[in-house]
């Protein structure tokens, strides 16, 4: 009997030894069916070319010439004025930049809860943005147009009484529909998520017109020969800036770089390369 019980102790023994070899060896290995973490807004996140610092930068990658997904390559790529913008900045600062695609509404709620460092997404620092975040100084100046079919006769905000027209959710767009809704008798708002879908809403008669911004309509008209679009003069511009969560220690610095690049003339350049080059 006490034989066979030291045996059994024994088999216990070995047991337990190499239960706790195998947990030493995945000390240092991500569990099974586990997904490597991923760097959050803030944090570094080693590179390939260093150990530069990782900068979360979120946009609505739908706003061709902004920011658009490029498939020229055969890849899938995020390219734009805004993405040249972030890279230029993130040169001077030392920084590598991550591009996260997601809607517009969701841009300011990213940096609130921390998901982003950052947003260039062609925004404007409205009073309300300017509740929810802080803001660059403005790096570009727009102005909102009205996109329709050729043969509508849509050109001026008078004549949108009763028509149904779309806007990007959670644009300046989208708050000028609903100013104009406020003037204009009968005015329909359809608010969508991307302006593709809104584009494609005017072509097939869904929607009788959308208010885009002047340099995103004239990408799409470009490539839509039976669209127009006419500029709504108003004294008051589109101002476009970067956001940042509130308290971000990153705007005087990106306000630093934005000034040099505007007197350096690199502003200048990448406009002429987005902006007239296209024309």
């Amino acid at each position: 009997m006490k034989n066979k019980k030291s045996v059994f102790s024994l088999a216990i023994s070995s047991l337990l030894a190499v239960a706790m070899i195998t947990g030493c060896g995945t000390g240092n290995q991500s569990g099974a069916g586990q997904a490597p973490q991923q760097p959050q807004a803030g944090q570094d996140a080693a590179q390939p070319s260093g150990d530069k610092k990782t900068l979360v930068m979120a946009t609505s990658a739908d706003y061709q010439p902004y920011e658009y997904h490029d498939l020229s390559s055969g890849k899938d790529e995020i390219v734009g004025f805004d993405i040249d913008i972030a890279k230029y900045i993130g040169q001077e600062l030392g920084f590598e930049v991550q591009v996260n695609d997601m809607n517009f509404d969701g841009l300011v709620p990213a940096l609130q809860s921390k998901r982003a460092d950052f947003v260039m997404a062609g925004m404007t620092p409205t009073p309300e943005r300017l509740q929810n975040a802080d803001f660059s100084v403005i790096y570009y100046e727009a102005r909102n147009t009205i996109v329709s079919k050729k043969d509508s006769n849509l050109t001026k905000p008078e004549q949108l009484a009763g028509k149904k027209v779309a806007v990007q959710l959670g644009s300046i767009q989208e708050t000028a529909a609903k100013e104009l809704a406020e003037k204009v008798e009968g005015l329909q708002i359809t608010s969508l998520n991307r302006i593709g879908e809104i584009v494609e809403e005017v072509k097939t008669g869904r929607v009788d017109a959308a208010i885009i911004e002047d340099q995103v309509a004239a990408g799409f008209v470009k490539n839509n020969e039976g669209l127009q679009y006419t500029v709504i003069e108003s004294p008051e511009t589109n101002g476009t800036a970067i956001a940042f969560p509130k308290g971000s220690p990153l705007v005087e610095d990106f306000n630093n770089v934005i000034k040099k690049m505007q007197e350096n003339g690199e502003m200048d350049k990448l406009i002429n390369k987005w902006f007239r080059e296209s024309e």
